[in-house]
């Protein structure tokens, strides 16, 4: 890149399937892109071949093949520079002796070399040690399993701006808040994927982002973010599903047995647990006084038929502001919780209450539904179902969960042009190979 030269937008094609990654790329170029990465998981799901269509189909944008090459570096640049690549991406964990062996490679067979920092601890100085070695581009990438935690590149950017004079790129949840803001960080390309591969728009969210690197300002987004406060995080499981969670969590085991009283409402929040013997509602409505605005009731119950919840304790729980109540036991009175719209889940709907005996404790690690369930985990409920996030895991949960809800955008609007899930995911292609 020359000196003053305006940065470049790079579109980083992470899909696995190059019939999806075509019309993204052109759309994107339309609306402005300039750079187009084939990501390393269309690299292993099609092969080099996705290079050489991309090539074949934007001859007048740079190629980039995300390699991520650790290790025989000559003949990794090579194949890529040979299927039409004119950057080929490196590891920064790569020995010296690979990047010199890419750096020569890429000289011989007219292919620039980009390097990756993605996991290493000191990105500035090994950016200064790469520069030495030759290579065109230093990228501060923060990978998508670490977004999910929590991090950010920005902090780094500018610690390996300041130490290396090559281009330096920017990857890792960049969208139309932060494309701006590491452009004035001094990032010479900005890497984008999901903010404009999981776009119903494309090319809306392409000139949005564009614009915002011209401005070195950022523009506001509901999307393609990842959060971390606590109020953030109540808003991203309130606003996508239990199946959106499941997905994100391997599956996770929902509550067996506990079925939602009133449809089409949703309990989110920190629980408050309570155990309780069969049918004693004591321990239950006590912890209504205890509980803070947003919490849900978590009871234990033992399963018991007998109705440790009704009508007056969810007046209580509405006073109170709670989350909604998760029951492994009895609840009664439910046209009227029904009417109240309050979230509530319970295994049985009797109309016979227990006795208030008080026994049991509050705030104890309990089990509701066959699932663990300690005081301050979150729990997402709603017409599918109860799953409980514990509470270590609750920033990457949100952050995973809110990543398929967007994922899932794209593919309704592929849907929507006319195609079928079943094409759209090619799922004979990747059906399980057996024997």
């Amino acid at each position: 890149m020359k000196t003053g030269e305006a940065p470049k937008l790079q579109l980083a094609l992470d899909f696995t399937d190059l019939h999806r990654a075509l019309p993204v790329a052109e759309e994107a170029v339309e609306a402005g892109v300039d750079w187009i990465e084939v990501g390393t998981p269309l690299i292993k799901g099609e092969g080099l071949d996705a290079v050489r269509e991309i090539r074949r189909r934007f001859p007048g944008r740079v190629v980039l093949a995300d390699m991520k090459t650790v290790d025989t570096g000559a003949v990794e640049v090579e194949m890529a520079a040979k299927a039409g690549a004119d950057v080929v991406i490196l590891l920064g964990l790569a020995d010296d002796s690979t990047v010199r062996e890419a750096v020569e490679a890429g000289r011989r067979y007219g292919a620039r070399i980009m390097v990756d920092l993605l996991g290493v601890d000191a990105m500035a100085s090994r950016a200064v040690e790469l520069e030495k070695l030759g290579v065109a581009y230093v990228c501060v990438h923060v990978g998508i399993d670490q977004q999910m935690r929590g991090l950010k590149p920005l902090e780094a950017l500018r610690e390996v701006v300041k130490a290396v004079r090559v281009p330096v790129a920017v990857a890792g949840g960049i969208n139309s808040e932060t494309a701006g803001l590491a452009v004035k960080a001094g990032a010479s390309i900005v890497v984008i994927g999901g903010a404009i591969t999981k776009a119903e728009d494309v090319k809306a969210a392409v000139k949005t982002i564009k614009k915002a690197m011209g401005l070195r300002k950022s523009i506001a987004t509901r999307l393609y973010k990842k959060y971390e406060r606590e109020e953030e995080l109540q808003k991203v499981f309130a606003e996508i599903s239990t199946p959106n969670l499941s997905d994100a969590l391997q599956r996770m085991e929902e509550m067996r047995g506990i079925k939602p009283v009133t449809s089409g409402v949703k309990a989110v929040g920190k629980a408050l647990t309570v155990r309780t013997y069969p049918g004693d509602w004591a321990k239950p409505v006590e912890a209504v006084d205890l509980a803070s605005p947003g919490e849900v009731l978590v009871i234990d119950a033992g399963g018991g038929e007998k109705a440790v919840w009704g009508e007056l304790a969810t007046w209580s729980s509405i006073q109170r502001k709670l989350g909604g109540v998760v029951i492994d036991g009895g609840i009664r009175d439910v046209e009227v919780v029904r009417k109240l719209r309050f979230p509530a889940f319970a295994r049985h709907v009797t109309p016979t209450a227990g006795e208030p005996k008080g026994f049991g404790e509050i705030n104890v690690e309990i089990r509701c539904g066959g699932v663990k369930v300690r005081p301050g985990d979150w729990i997402v409920a709603d017409d599918n179902g109860v799953l409980v996030v514990p509470r270590e895991m609750a920033v990457e949960a949100a952050n995973r969960g809110k990543d398929i809800f967007e994922k899932e955008q794209r593919v309704r609007a592929e849907i929507r042009r006319g195609s079928t899930l079943s094409k759209v995911l090619k799922l004979r292609k990747w059906e399980k190979i057996l024997g």
